[in-house]
């Protein structure tokens, strides 16, 4: 069996905290911004956005919506944040099917 795809699997299946999504997109950030050699001010710069919220989302994981879309532009993963939820995930068939059949929905309904 294929360890790397394995070890995937059980990755996907560890229940995470919004803490922790939010404090490891920041290091991810943080290894791809210095390994472009660039400084938080040059990202500010280009990304439009204050120094402060580069700062504040390194070190804590905060950041806006709109200020984590402009840093993605600046550091070129404009596609990777454009298609966050661009393709249907589902864990069992019964899910699949839902997503089959709700694909041309406009909006939820709740449940009975």
């Amino acid at each position: 069996m294929d360890t790397d795809n394995m070890l995937s699997v059980l990755d996907s299946l560890t229940t995470e905290s919004v803490d922790e999504i939010t404090l490891k997109l920041a290091a991810d950030f943080r290894k791809r911004r210095i390994e472009k050699n660039l400084t938080r001010e040059q990202v500010a710069q280009k990304a439009g956005i204050a120094v402060s919220n580069i700062v504040r989302f390194e070190q804590k994981g905060l950041i806006s919506l709109t200020n984590l879309a402009a840093l993605a532009m600046a550091l070129n993963y404009t596609h990777e944040i454009k298609n966050l939820f661009a393709v249907p995930k589902y864990s069992t068939m019964e899910e699949l099917t839902q997503i089959r059949k709700n694909s041309n929905k406009k909006k939820a309904h709740r449940k009975p």
